[in-house]
């Protein structure tokens, strides 16, 4: 049974200028995404962290965004053009059953999971899919809404993450938020 998704309309207060105040994406991501990297946002709604990762990585690198609703992503992909980053920014409509990437096998530096874990029907699958399109030392970067999430639901997301693969490297700081940082360690069980 599907987890309930955040509506459309939401989107528009994600993408708010307000919100870098607290949750800037420069400061959360600078140390994370550097020029040519391919880059997975998944989950990326309207583009609040898209955009700044696009001018991170530059015209060297690719922003492959992807969210469930079609919505989300043609909003996002008209906020790309408008700021002259369409060219390094890709746009994918994925499915509840899968994240459709599997065409990147081994291509990422980095993945984002921000604020979207919890609305997915089978974490330990969508953990796989990242993991297999991760780089051999790539890294993953889950960060989760203490409102929605309770630590404890948190550590089962973690825990889901290290049965896929991965490994802790380190807690971030980031406001309101569960986050962790994870890297590919070991091959994916089945």
């Amino acid at each position: 049974m599907p987890k309930r998704v955040c509506p459309f309309w939401v989107g528009y207060l994600l993408v708010s200028p307000l919100r870098s105040l607290v949750q800037n994406p420069d400061r959360i991501l600078s140390m994370h995404v550097t020029q040519g990297m391919k880059v997975l946002d998944v989950g990326c709604g309207m583009g609040f962290f898209s955009l700044p990762i696009a001018r991170m990585t530059g015209f060297d690198g690719r922003v492959i965004c992807i969210d469930m609703q079609e919505k989300m992503i043609k909003a996002l992909h008209k906020r790309a053009k408008n700021a002259g980053l369409v060219d390094i920014i890709e746009t994918r409509v994925c499915n509840q059953n899968s994240l459709g990437i599997d065409d990147l096998t081994g291509e990422i530096d980095f993945a984002l999971a921000f604020a979207v874990v919890h609305e997915v029907p089978d974490v330990n699958k969508f953990f796989a899919e990242i993991h297999e399109v991760l780089k051999p030392t790539g890294t993953l970067l889950v960060a989760e809404p203490k409102g929605h999430i309770s630590k404890k639901d948190f550590e089962t997301t973690i825990a889901s993450a290290q049965h896929n693969g991965f490994k802790s490297i380190s807690n971030p700081q980031i406001w309101r938020s569960h986050a962790i940082l994870l890297q590919k360690a070991k091959p994916c069980r089945e």
